[in-house]
């Protein structure tokens, strides 16, 4: 902070200023889009669930996405980033039901409609809590116009996206497999399911042939399930089997009479080759029971919503009522009585289980809503082969293709009260009328009917697949006209928007940041609603990051107990440590190894910065009134508006590419070694008038750079390095002017950095003491390094410790020799050190490294370790390699030196 003098504190503290800075934005309306004549630039948040708090992936996504709309801004684009959260119908139902309970209630007692008063009642007091912690984040959202996937404009937009799907055909109600829940009775998707590796069983079961004359023999992992079989598979070319196919078995316990069909499925080289077949309990089931000729209506199911067994054909009473899995255990009680059990296998099962519920999940066969997505994934797919939209990493695109020319139909009901309630009402004789309200379905009843409300809900990702439109007030500012479109044929009119309207204006987004993950959940259905109701795209770029895990590579969990709290990193190190670890760390869509070292690694750059920006106040130089580089004679200063015009365009390149990691090191680079170690150590004691106004017009730039990484601390100094009339947040970007670069002082001040890293690094390897001041003798210099000696023989005395520099011969005696272009430098060292016994400390040293190189070579080029190990020991072993081999080559150089 600064005291009320202008001055900078000693100390950085960013606490402070995080405290001071986000609210004086947000109140001044500086998130807000206000550049009409500006070319629009757009990103739509994934929406957070409402029950969500802040985790580290939230924190990068988030953090790309807001130093995209800083950098917007700062470009001068009318940028805007809408920002809401998603409902999350099961998360919420729990999170409500919860609380409920705590407090003697129960939902199925209390009513819909109270239990939904509840939810809302929830929602106002308890739903702003990811929202608060992204504003500590620093995310310069469009707070003002808020979004909720329940509120009142976007659940209008959901309900007629329902209506004029099934309008169209595209939308229909069909019997098909699921994947249940059973402890929330609920349909859920697959992103809700996870796979766990389970010790189970392999239970090979003989079934009777049908006149006796011998058994097949079937395994299964779920023996209860056959209680419902309806089939034996057998591949059609098996020769054991061939003659079987069209035989029937007599189904173990039930009695019930199965045919054998012959399908693929069945691989002969498995067990025994034959499956018994399930259609209702099992996905693979199903396709084979469709293509053996059983109707989805004709398939058995055995368990009622909470997996306990219901009589589905001759099931024997004492299993009806019981459990799956206590049935599972009677079952192969029975079949072990009936000599019909011929072998257990122990296996390690992959295992689907509730990621909320933590129950296992059953493949459940029921009536549901479903959207025919092969339809609309065809102009989707479409899209992105044509270059409208394009992925970031390129290599998720053959992701996406593959998942969406293999799609199939979408279950968007759930069984839930808090969502989007399905907009369809049932007659006595089961009709369906489904319109936008009920009046509209009355009309189509007719005025004597008596009509009943589906009691499902809409899946949330039905709803979140249209937040690119729907965020910006479709249909509302769409064509009223209503249209019939065919997705694959045609495209409806891409002028929707009333002139200058929100939906006009910044559909389709500019760029979308999610995580790789949910590719198939949302972008795709993003994709599929966009193009169908919009006529186009929904962004034109798709930027997908990688996962963060922790500092072994090792995915996070609460289970393992190695999740990190971005809240708390927040609290320790600040909001910009943070964000710009992330961005640096971010590389094209590969896993994040976050460490918390590079956070306060992150936070002592921040604290550097504002060092600098200390020595800068001491030393009277504040902020530049312009945004053209300042004239300059000095060799320094026009070296350092050089440089500060090669980070811009360094940047900007980058910035376009979506290379955070690379922009983010660029600029760090630039102000910690070029700014800070160099530029700053050159001009100290020497600070005239035109230093003054090039550092001050250095620091600006730097500032304006850094701000998308580092908000909070570069809107500080922007404001405590001058009186400003804008804050930072909308300056204007650095402009990357090539006259500013001067082919003659770059070459000067570059030659001298090296001279002076040079010497630094050869006192540094052989131990000379921190406080000699050496001679320096320079041999076979020509006329243009002698120039430079003389010109900055202040700054190559002072910055490495140079008594003297002469171009007599050194004397004779131990040296050490570093050679800058053509000239050799040579540093006497007789009676500074001991020169026998470093000769021997380097001599040992190097032989140690080596001998860990070649080690390491080694284990890298043995492919038992290679191939067997695990890949974050290979990579370990690959890391070590390289540092000891640049060790190696270092030591080896020093020691070169003293030859």
């Amino acid at each position: 902070m600064t005291d009320t003098t202008g001055q900078l504190d000693k100390t950085f503290n960013p606490a402070a200023i995080e405290a001071r800075w986000y609210p004086h934005w947000e109140s001044s309306g500086a998130f807000r889009p206000e550049r009409p004549d500006a070319e629009p630039f757009t990103i739509v948040i994934p929406p957070p669930n409402v029950t969500g708090s802040l985790h580290i992936g939230h924190a990068l996504d988030n953090t790309l996405q807001d130093i995209l709309i800083r950098h917007a801004r700062l470009k001068g684009k009318d940028a805007l980033w809408v920002v809401g959260t998603d409902h999350a119908g099961i998360a919420t139902q729990m999170v409500v039901e919860r609380l409920l309970e705590s407090q003697g209630q129960k939902r199925a007692e209390m009513g819909r409609e109270a239990f939904l008063e509840h939810v809302w009642e929830w929602k106002a007091q308890s739903g702003g809590q990811i929202t608060r912690q992204l504003r500590r984040l620093g995310a310069s959202c469009d707070w003002a116009n808020e979004r909720f996937t329940m509120d009142e404009g976007f659940s209008a937009a959901v309900i007629k996206v329902f209506v004029e799907l099934y309008n169209q055909g595209l939308l229909y109600r069909d019997k098909r497999l699921v994947n249940w829940d059973p402890k929330f009775r609920t349909a859920i998707s697959d992103l809700e399911v996870e796979t766990k590796e389970v010790q189970g069983h392999f239970w090979h079961v003989r079934y009777p042939l049908e006149e006796g004359s011998g058994h097949i023999v079937v395994a299964t992992t779920r023996p209860e399930t056959m209680l419902a079989d309806m089939a034996v598979a057998v591949h059609p070319d098996d020769p054991r089997y061939k003659a079987w196919i069209g035989k029937n078995v007599k189904l173990p316990i039930t009695g019930r009479l199965v045919p054998i069909v012959g399908d693929e499925h069945a691989d002969p080289e498995l067990g025994s080759g034959a499956v018994k077949i399930t259609p209702g309990h099992d996905f693979n089931d199903f396709e084979v029971g469709k293509r053996a000729g059983f109707r989805p209506a004709e398939m058995l199911n055995m368990l009622d919503a909470e997996a306990r067994v219901i009589q589905c054909g001759g099931i024997p009473d004492d299993l009806l009522g019981l459990d799956r899995f206590e049935a599972r255990r009677l079952v192969v009680e029975r079949l072990e009585a009936l000599g019909l059990l011929e072998q257990v296998e122990d296996r390690v099962i992959q295992t689907p289980y509730g990621d909320r519920s933590g129950v296992v999940i059953e493949p459940w066969l029921t009536d549901q809503w479903y959207v025919d997505a092969a339809t609309l994934a065809k102009p989707a797919i479409e899209a992105v082969r044509s270059g409208e939209t394009r992925f970031v990493p390129e290599t998720w695109a053959k992701t996406y293709f593959n998942w969406m020319e293999n799609i199939q139909p979408w279950c968007v009901s759930r069984q839930l009260w808090w969502g989007h309630q399905i907009p369809a009402w049932y007659d006595g004789d089961g009709n369906v009328f489904v319109a936008e309200n009920e009046e509209q379905a009355r009309a189509q009843a007719g005025p004597d009917a008596t009509l009943t409300r589906d009691t499902d809900v809409l899946d949330t990702w039905f709803s979140s697949a249209l937040w690119p439109f729907g965020t910006l007030g479709w249909p509302d500012e769409a064509e009223k006209e209503p249209f019939v479109s065919s997705a694959v044929e045609t495209r409806p009119s891409t002028s929707l928007g009333m002139n200058g309207s929100p939906l006009e204006r910044y559909y389709p987004n500019s760029v979308l940041v999610t995580g790789f993950d949910i590719i198939f959940f949302w972008v795709a259905r993003m994709m599929m609603q966009g193009i169908h109701f919009m006529g186009e795209a929904p962004f034109k770029t798709v930027y997908c990051h990688g996962l963060v895990r922790d500092a072994k590579g090792q995915k996070m969990s609460k289970s393992k107990g190695n999740t990190v709290d971005p809240l708390e990193l927040i609290e320790k190190y600040g909001a910009d440590a943070v964000r710009f670890t992330l961005a640096a760390m971010e590389s094209q869509g590969r896993d994040i190894k976050l460490n918390e070292k590079r956070v306060e690694g992150y936070r002592n750059f921040a604290t550097k910065l504002w060092n600098a920006a200390r020595f800068c106040q001491s030393n009277g130089i504040g902020g530049s009134a312009h945004m053209e580089p300042p004239a300059a004679t000095l060799p320094v200063n026009r070296w350092i508006i050089g440089e500060t015009v090669k980070t811009v365009q360094a940047l900007d390149l980058a910035m376009a590419e979506f290379r955070f990691d690379e922009s983010a090191n660029t600029i760090y680079h630039f102000v910690w070694a070029t700014f800070c170690d160099w530029y700053l150590e050159l001009i100290k004691g020497q600070i005239d008038e035109e230093t003054r106004t090039v550092a001050g017009w250095v620091l600006d730039q730097i500032l304006v750079m850094l701000h998308p990484f580092m908000p909070f601390i570069t809107e500080e100094l922007w404001h405590a390095m001058s009186p400003r009339a804008n804050d930072l947040i909308l300056a204007h970007w650095p402009m990357a002017d090539a006259r500013a670069l001067d082919p003659e002082a770059g070459p000067e001040i570059d030659w001298l950095v090296r001279l002076v890293s040079e010497i630094r690094a050869a006192r540094s390897e052989l131990n000379v003491p921190p406080g000699a001041r050496l001679a320096l003798h320079v041999r076979d210099a020509g006329d243009v390094t002698a120039v430079r000696l003389s010109r900055h023989d202040a700054a190559l005395k002072r910055l490495a410790r140079i008594e003297s520099v002469g171009h007599d011969a050194a004397p004779s005696g131990g040296a050490a020799q570093v050679i800058v272009d053509e000239a050799t430098f040579v540093l006497p060292l007789e009676g500074v050190i001991d020169l026998a016994a470093e000769k021997a400390r380097l001599q040992k040293a190097v032989a140690t490294a080596e001998k860990e190189r070649d080690s390491l070579a080694g284990r890298l080029s043995n492919p038992a370790f290679v191939e067997k190990a695990k890949p974050e020991a290979v990579a370990q072993a690959r890391e070590d390699h390289a540092a000891r081999s640049a060790e190696a080559e270092r030591l080896r150089a020093a020691l070169n030196r003293l030859g």
